[in-house]
């Protein structure tokens, strides 16, 4: 445990970069947020797409 006691730990020393950096954090949040979303929409129509197949409302024959 004493091993960790000698690790420098760099802290921004630009008022500026904390800021910058909770924006930087934000936006990538956001963008997962989107992506998250995105995924949930193409499961859902993923999902559609096989129950029409199935209940025989498409045909998947020539797909094949």
């Amino acid at each position: 445990m004493k091993d960790l006691a000698r690790f420098d730990i760099n802290l921004p020393t630009h008022p500026r970069a904390a800021v910058d950096l909770a924006a930087q954090t934000a936006k990538i949040d956001t963008l997962i947020a989107e992506a998250e979303r995105f995924i949930d929409l193409a499961v859902e129509r993923r999902s559609a797409l096989i129950t029409a197949a199935v209940m025989g409302q498409i045909d998947v024959r020539e797909a094949a």
